[in-house]
């Protein structure tokens, strides 16, 4: 594999589009996501990342900046890609991306098989167990109720 390349993207690029389809791939096509709820309104005011490897958008997030936080999303790696760190690197790449913005708390809805993934980044679940597109999610978020930063 080569090296990869993680970027934001302005909605609708060429870029962006690519993650789209790779959204498709990941959610509607592998996970049976319902179509009509893969897109919805934050996809046009989020900051979009894609990571490239091998001259191809291989995996992709979506960043929204809310009042309380920003909130992680979207985060789709193809089949082909996961296990190698991709996704970790993305997450990273987006997050320092929103502190050098000044922001420095994050959210995040996780399906409950990958909690695991997001706790090894500092998320810590919390509520109960919600159903998003058809799959049970849990929230996570990285701070504290009084605001205190969990994760550096």
């Amino acid at each position: 594999m080569s090296d990869i390349v993680i970027l934001p993207v302005p909605v609708f690029s060429t870029l962006c589009n690519a993650a789209f389809a790779l959204r498709r791939e990941v959610f509607v096509w592998e996970q049976n996501v319902p179509e009509e709820e893969e897109h919805d309104q934050y996809d046009l005011t989020a900051i979009h990342f894609v990571a490239i490897a091998d001259g191809e958008v291989v995996a992709t997030l979506r960043l929204i900046e809310m009042d309380e936080h920003c909130k992680i999303g979207r985060v789709a790696t193809r089949l082909h890609y996961r296990g190698r760190g991709i996704g970790k690197k993305l997450i990273a790449a987006a997050m320092d991306h929103a502190r050098a913005r000044g922001r420095d708390r994050f959210y995040l809805t996780a399906q409950s098989d990958k909690l695991g993934f997001y706790q090894a980044l500092g998320f810590v679940a919390f509520g109960p167990e919600i159903i998003d597109g058809g799959m049970p999610h849990r929230a996570m978020r990285d701070y504290d109720k009084a605001g205190a930063i969990l994760v550096d």
